[in-house]
């Protein structure tokens, strides 16, 4: 089986990547946010590697981070979702806000997920819930524990993970806008543009 890839991209979309390992190229299914991870075209890139056998067809999963590519996996084993759906649950919510969600019991934010149901998230949550454990996300224990700011928060941090920024120094400058300027908070406009102040 196919664990890891490491070689020349020469394709990448928000859903496929093509990697070039000793001449030959690699198609690997990617989620959203492995996608916004990889380099230019041409540069070297390294998948973490699912490999998903099925009587037709063989199938590569790439994940830019491991824990992204565990809970691929802990996905799987939920009856009813298979490695089409959970990459695109991958695409529509970060990996530290699915594990969060879980944990939570957050049914909510689990059906805002395109393709999970009400029942897909009842039993994602209760066959999940306990086995996540080692997958803790330390950067986002104060959201956990309360300094969570709410939908335009998590999404000013998801468009600063995307623009290049390291997870810890979005968070911290959300943080900072927050303390600020606390209506910033129910804004993802004005928090966004804050906190890019804030880095800068």
């Amino acid at each position: 089986m196919i664990a890891h890839l490491r070689g020349r991209l020469l394709s990448k979309s928000p859903n496929q990547a093509i990697v070039e390992c000793s001449g030959v190229g690699y198609d690997v299914a990617i989620s959203v946010a492995t996608f916004s991870e990889l380099p230019a075209e041409n540069a070297e890139a390294t998948l973490h590697i699912h490999t998903h056998v099925r009587e037709d067809q063989i199938a590569l999963f790439g994940f830019a981070a491991p824990q992204e590519k565990r809970l691929f996996e802990r996905l799987l084993t939920i009856s009813g979702i298979g490695p089409k759906l959970a990459i695109t649950v991958l695409s529509g919510i970060s990996s530290d806000r699915l594990v969060a969600a879980i944990r939570g019991g957050d049914h909510a934010t689990l059906t805002r997920i395109p393709g999970i149901g009400k029942k897909t998230a009842e039993r994602v949550v209760l066959e999940l819930k306990d086995k996540l454990d080692d997958m803790a996300v330390p950067e986002l224990a104060g959201a956990a524990g309360g300094r969570h700011h709410g939908p335009a928060a998590d999404d000013a941090l998801s468009a600063l993970v995307n623009l290049g920024y390291p997870r810890p120094v979005a968070q911290k400058a959300i943080e900072t806008a927050i303390d600020k300027n606390p209506s910033a908070a129910g804004d993802f406009e004005t928090l966004f543009r804050a906190a890019m102040a804030a880095i800068r």
